[in-house]
C-alpha cells in the first residue's frame, strides 16, 4: 500500500481484493489505506477470481496487479509507465521484476527480463513478467478476463491469449518495476513447477499455439 500511495503519479485507483483474510490484513489496511478506492474482503475461488472482481470494479483506463507481498521498484514506476505507454500509444506495457528473499526485502536474488518475451516464445512458455504488466482497459474488454480454472498460470493464459494473433500493440519498459518475493504460489518448489508446466502445456493447446519443450 506504502509503494502504491507513494507514487508522484496520483491519478490512481487502487483497489484491493482480499480473500477473507482472518489475520489482520483488514486492520492494516484501515490503518494504512487512506488512499485505498475500494477494497472487497470476501471468499473466493482463486487468483485470478480475486483479479477479475478487481477487473470489474475498476473504472481506469489502464490496469496492473500488484500482489500482496510485491511493490513498486520505486515512486517514480507509475509516471514512467504513463508516460511510456502515451508517448507510444501502447496496447500492453511491460517491464522487469526483481525478487527478493524474504528476510530481506532490499536484496534483490535475481531479476527477472522480460526483455527476451517475444510471441514466437509463447510455446516455450516464456510471458513478460506479470505483476510488471500494464494493460488497456480495453484488451479486457475485448480479449476477457482471466480464466478462473488455472491456479497457477492463470496469467499465461491471459498473456497468450491476448499476444498470439499479434494484434495489439505493445511495448517494453527497459527497467525494473515491481519487486516481488520468493515464494509465491508458481516459485514455492518442485510440485508447482510441475503443475505450472502442466497448466502452461494446457493454455498452449486451448490457444492453437505450438508447444516446444518447458
Amino acid at each position: 500500500m506504502r509503494s502504491v500511495s507513494g507514487q508522484t503519479y496520483k491519478n490512481i485507483e487502487h483497489i484491493i481484493i482480499d480473500g477473507g483474510s482472518s489475520d489482520d490484513t483488514l486492520e492494516v489496511i484501515a490503518r494504512e489505506g487512506q488512499h485505498v478506492s475500494n477494497l472487497v474482503s470476501e471468499a473466493d475461488m482463486g487468483i485470478y477470481d480475486a483479479m477479475n472482481k478487481g477487473i470489474k470494479l475498476a473504472t481506469g483506463d489502464v490496469l496492473a496487479f500488484l500482489n500482496a507481498d510485491d511493490f513498486y521498484k520505486d515512486s517514480s514506476v507509475l509516471g514512467r509507465v504513463c508516460a511510456s505507454m502515451q508517448l507510444n500509444q501502447c496496447d500492453i506495457l511491460y517491464g522487469d521484476v526483481e525478487f527478493f528473499n524474504p528476510r530481506n526485502r532490499f536484496k534483490t536474488v535475481r531479476r527477472y527480463n522480460s526483455s527476451r518475451f517475444s510471441i514466437e516464445r509463447l510455446g516455450w512458455g516464456w510471458m513478460p513478467a506479470h505483476p510488471a504488466l500494464f494493460v488497456r482497459r480495453h484488451v479486457f474488454e475485448c480479449y476477457g478476463n482471466f480464466n478462473p480454472d488455472y491456479q497457477i498460470a492463470g496469467d499465461f493464459e491471459f498473456i497468450a491469449r491476448i499476444f498470439k494473433e499479434n494484434r495489439l500493440k505493445s511495448c517494453y519498459l527497459s527497467d525494473s518495476l515491481v519487486c516481488m518475493q520468493m515464494g509465491g504460489v508458481s516459485t514455492s518448489g518442485l510440485k508447482a513447477t510441475i503443475k505450472l508446466n502442466i497448466e502452461i502445456m494446457h493454455a498452449c493447446k486451448s490457444n492453437k499455439i505450438s508447444t516446444k519443450r518447458i
